[in-house]
């Protein structure tokens, strides 16, 4: 990845273009359901980008093509999105996005970044766990990840797919 940077507020609606185009994949396995979900409310996206957990990987031309939305949870920086634009797929881009929010979370003094993902999907769970993250079993799943697993459910994603993972900081 060459540039990433916290977004500008004229960037929100672009940034929801990325997450939209970035479900696309998702159609072609069959999964229209998440294909079909709305991106981020542009409130939640300001609300990120205001206090610098917005953001966002950029061409040449100071163009977004990727972003990741972080979020505090029990104490650590949750990745509640990473989308990269599919027209700039498989380059290293989410890699990179993941290591400037881990530095950015070391630099806040938070221990781990942690997401939820599908676990089967290979863009989801096998990327991760190359990218540093590990599988939380249940035992290691703290309230605010229980939390997310939940209304995750009731969403309409499938439990038994999904899972927490975490990655060290430091």
């Amino acid at each position: 990845m060459d540039v990433s940077r916290t977004a500008r507020a004229d960037e929100l609606a672009e940034v929801q273009r990325i997450e939209v185009a970035s479900g696309a994949p998702f159609r072609e396995i069959g999964m229209t359901r998440v294909a079909d979900m709305p991106p981020l409310p542009l409130d939640a996206l300001a609300t990120g980008q205001r206090a610098g957990r917005l953001r966002v990987a950029v061409d040449a031309a100071d163009r977004p093509i990727a972003f990741a939305l972080v979020d505090l949870v029990d104490g650590a920086a949750h990745v509640q999105q990473l989308s990269v634009d599919p027209a700039y797929a498989r380059r290293g881009i989410g890699r990179g996005l993941l290591d400037d929010v881990a530095r950015w979370a070391a630099a806040e003094r938070l221990p781990a970044l942690t997401l939820t993902t599908f676990r089967s999907v290979p863009w989801n769970g096998p990327y991760y766990a190359r990218c540093g993250f590990r599988e939380l079993d249940a035992s290691a799943l703290t309230p605010g990840l229980v939390g997310l697993l939940v209304v995750e459910a009731a969403l309409g994603l499938d439990p038994a797919d999904r899972v927490a993972m975490r990655r060290t900081v430091g």
